[in-house]
């Protein structure tokens, strides 16, 4: 399952995340949530690493300021 989920997640990264970027659509995070996901996952499981990238996208919002963020 993990390493269905880093593919995927790359996969992510090579074809929506370059298209979003062409567009001038880009993360306001650093690492990228995408990356701080797979970093997640690879770190700590799927089960959690999923969780924690998706708390990560939840903070993505109008109302953050982005900056720098690494996985803990």
């Amino acid at each position: 399952m993990k390493k269905l989920m880093i593919w995927l997640i790359g996969q992510y990264q090579k074809y929506v995340s370059t298209w979003l970027i062409s567009k001038n659509i880009n993360c306001k995070f650093y690492p990228t949530c995408s990356e701080y996901t797979k970093q997640a996952i690879e770190k700590y499981g799927a089960l959690k690493g999923t969780r924690l990238g998706i708390f990560r996208i939840l903070r993505c919002n109008p109302f953050s300021k982005g900056g720098y963020d690494p996985l803990k």
